[in-house]
């Protein structure tokens, strides 16, 4: 008796498309998957590095050991104090490059190392230990001078999305909670500390006046400083702006190749940089 064979079933064109599919979505998912990961990683690796950094170089002020330490106000008020000490010999003893060290007092966790390189291409994509990262490292414009006395002197730092660098930057145009917070940023350097109040936060383009840089002072600066003044999203209280002035431009990416968002500062105090042995 012979036995029954059933026909096979021919897979159809749906069947076969609908396979493919499925094959490119799994696909597609693994290589957002390693994408992510990989961000993920070269964040954590950005972040763990310059945490380090900073628990190696930076001594924050005790504000109670201030308030014991205070001296009698004067006429203008109590005296002004750094809100930290730098190590610059244990940063030198990684990078030599460094040339000082900026705070921002309103956004939380912007506190790095800057560097002057060759070029502006150079701390790109390259961490304060230069390791290739996407985070890179806080740098001046190579052309400026290295002891933050050029009339306007350009930092660049990158927005990242986990608000690293200069990621918190943006805040100042939110609202005006992070400026009502803090008015104030600090560039620490070797010899000087100096705080800088904030004249002005906004958007521009890319090849704007704002990246102006100065052969030395002169009106064309003061004219300079009005403009970018009237540029500011938020309302800030500048005063009086002279040819002595000096002005410190923080800038980072927008996620549009044709702008770029800064924050800009005035120089209103300088501080002697009291040296202290760390071993005691």
């Amino acid at each position: 008796m012979k036995e029954d064979k059933k026909p096979k079933k021919k897979k159809k064109a749906g069947d076969v498309l609908l396979t493919v599919v499925l094959i490119a979505a799994i696909c597609i998912f693994c290589y957002a998957a390693y994408n992510l990961y990989h961000i993920y990683t070269e964040y954590k690796k950005g972040s763990d590095e310059y945490n380090a950094i900073a628990q190696m170089a930076v001594t924050e002020r005790d504000p109670d050991q201030d308030a014991q330490e205070q001296e009698p106000a004067g006429p203008e008020g109590p005296t002004l104090k750094a809100p930290m000490d730098i190590d610059f010999d244990s940063l030198r003893s990684i990078n030599t490059d460094v040339i000082g060290w900026i705070y921002v007092e309103a956004l939380d966790g912007v506190s790095y190392p800057v560097v002057r390189g060759t070029d502006n291409d150079q701390y790109l994509h390259m961490t304060y230990e230069k390791n290739y990262n996407f985070a890179g490292t806080i740098f001046i414009d190579y052309e400026n001078k290295a002891d933050f006395s050029d009339c306007n002197t350009l930092v660049y730092g990158h927005n990242m999305k986990n608000g690293s660098m200069f990621g918190q930057l943006k805040n100042f145009s939110k609202d005006d909670s992070a400026y009502n917070k803090s008015k104030y940023f600090w560039i620490f350097t070797p010899e000087k500390n100096y705080r800088y109040e904030i004249i002005s936060a906004y958007t521009t383009a890319v090849n704007s006046d704002t990246y102006t840089l100065f052969k030395g002072p002169g009106q064309e600066f003061v004219d300079y400083m009005n403009k970018i003044v009237s540029y500011s999203d938020i309302k800030t209280t500048p005063g009086e702006l002279g040819v002595e002035d000096k002005i410190v431009t923080l800038s980072t990416c927008t996620g549009n190749e044709s702008t770029r968002y800064v924050v800009q500062g005035k120089r209103v105090d300088t501080l002697d940089v009291v040296k202290k042995d760390r071993q005691q």
